[in-house]
Parts: C-alpha cells; structure tokens; sequence
C-alpha cells in the first residue's frame, strides 16, 4: 500500500485548504483512513478518520466543525477539507491507512510522507 498526500502550502488565517491522499494497492487493511499532524516539538496528533464507504467518521473537538473528510472510491483518494484555518493549525499533516478504526497513530499500518501546512495570522 502506499499513500501520496498533497496540497499542503501557506494561507492566511481564516483560509482554507483541501489536502489529497491518493492511495495505491487498497487491501483490507486499508478499512480505514486517517489524517493526523505533527508541529514542530510535539506528539503526533489525531485529525479525524473515515471509512471507504463513507459511513463512519470522527473527528476531535480541536477540528470538528472546521475539518471535513471525504473519499472518492473512483479516484481511491481521500480528501482533507479544513475551514477557518488558524495559526494553531500550523503541522506537518500524514494520511494514513488502517484494518478498523482507530484514533491512535499505532494502530495504522501505512503512511503517506506528510504535507506542511503553514498559517500565518
């Protein structure tokens, strides 16, 4: 499985910005995806998470309201939407993929290789 996310880049506060995970080699293992970020000096953090179908998805409370994930079976792309962006939202995001939900960076198998996200205030 491999994953290839993009669309990272710098916006103002208040912006918004979509971010891909293309995904090649879908298994059963791949049930689930998940989007987390990491800024500099700090734990790895949870985004949010959805199933391929579509019909299961989380998200915490630093993001609910603001982040949307999407798939697109046709595509086998997974999609990050972030809203009302803040400078806090400043991170290096990962796609990944896992065999069952999970918001716990160990419990997913494969990793996309990051896309930096910036937010200036």
């Amino acid at each position: 499985v491999q994953l290839q996310a993009s669309g990272g880049g710098l916006v103002q506060a208040g912006d918004s910005l979509t971010l891909a995970c293309e995904v090649s080699g879908r298994t059963s293992s791949t049930f689930v995806m998940g989007w987390f970020r990491q800024a500099p000096g700090k734990e790895r953090e949870f985004v949010g998470f959805i199933s391929w179908s579509g019909s299961t998805s989380f998200y915490p409370e630093s993001v609910k309201g603001r982040f949307t994930i999407s798939v697109d079976n046709a595509k086998d792309t997974v999609y990050l939407q972030m809203n009302s962006l803040k400078p806090e939202d400043t991170a290096v995001y990962y796609c990944a993929a896992g065999p069952h939900i999970a918001t716990t960076p160990r419990n997913y198998d494969s990793w996309g290789q990051g896309t930096q996200v910036t937010v200036s205030s």
